[in-house]
């Protein structure tokens, strides 16, 4: 997603840790947690239009996997979650924002191999944003700039692709590679050298009148926007092929965008220097998204 700035800048705003709103200055775990110390925690980012979490109930499916995979126990219940959610987004008067969820399996001073008994840090945090829906604006200035990097993408053997978890070190390591350039988002390929996803969304792009995006199958985080913009596609007709593609599929491409939660649909500018650029498929996928948000946050 897009930088919300440092959670740290901003101690007018309060969080929800462990069940207690907090003063973002005052927001801690504790140095023994597994979160911190290992990266042993998953997370959901949900974007929030006018108070209310844009599919819901997908994220929380998300987060039960995530958690699933790690055998990580959900401590809490889906009502007392969103519950907590609605709670820091009153106590900073905010209705629009990225809202993160952040779950670890707790404090644990006894090492790597994690406890028969955790008890779970559970952290929320919030960054406001503008207004989204057919009349809302872009959490983006311009369309994305990509680069394909070395660093390549986790091994779903190594850590399961489906989960969302702290552990995002080959991203930052990829956005590292991407400061000798202008891009502004790192592409990363799997191990065999094939299009995996970008730094923290899906790609799509269109070529011989159909939108692609590469298959779950391989180490591919299965985005929420994804799953929404192919349900858009369904609806629209729109054909889409899931499968496995090289670097070179994309430079030379119809059209192309990224998308996540907070980014939602967004154009690429170029990829490796080559431009690509949006077009109309991009333009009407964003606008039923745009629509979609309007119905399912703003009609009432």
């Amino acid at each position: 997603m897009e930088s919300t700035g440092d959670q740290s800048t901003f101690p007018d705003r309060t969080y929800h840790v462990d069940g207690e709103l907090v003063p973002a200055d005052e927001a801690t775990v504790s140095v023994h947690d597994r979160g911190f110390a290992y990266g042993d925690a998953v997370f959901e980012t949900v974007r929030v239009y006018g108070g209310e979490p844009f599919r819901w109930e997908s994220h929380l499916d998300r987060l039960d996997a995530s958690c699933e995979a790690l055998s990580l126990p959900l401590p809490v219940s889906r009502a007392t979650l969103r519950e907590r959610v609605a709670e820091t987004l009153r106590a900073n008067d905010c209705e629009e924002a990225a809202v993160k969820l952040s779950i670890s399996r707790g404090v644990d001073t006894r090492g790597l191999t994690p406890p028969d008994d955790p008890d779970p840090t559970v952290v929320i945090t919030l960054s406001p944003l503008s207004p989204g829906g057919t009349d809302g604006e872009r959490t983006w200035d311009e369309p994305a700039r990509l680069q394909t990097t070395k660093t390549r993408a986790v091994p779903d053997r190594v850590i399961p692709a489906a989960a969302k978890t702290h552990n995002y070190l080959p991203q930052i390591l990829a956005r590292l590679e991407t400061r000798v350039s202008d891009a502004t988002e790192a592409l990363l390929l799997d191990a065999d050298g094939k299009i995996a996803e970008a730094a923290t969304a899906n790609v799509w792009f269109v070529a011989d009148d159909a939108l692609r995006t590469p298959s779950l199958d391989g180490p591919i985080l299965p985005g929420i926007t994804r799953e929404t913009v192919l349900d858009i596609a369904e609806a629209e007709g729109i054909p889409v092929e899931a499968g496995t593609y090289e670097p070179d599929d994309l430079r030379s491409a119809d059209e192309a965008f990224l998308t996540s939660s907070i980014r939602e649909v967004k154009p690429v500018a170029t990829v490796d220097g080559v431009e690509v650029g949006g077009g109309p498929v991009t333009s009407l996928v964003g606008r039923l998204y745009d629509a979609q948000v309007e119905e399912a946050c703003y009609s009432g």
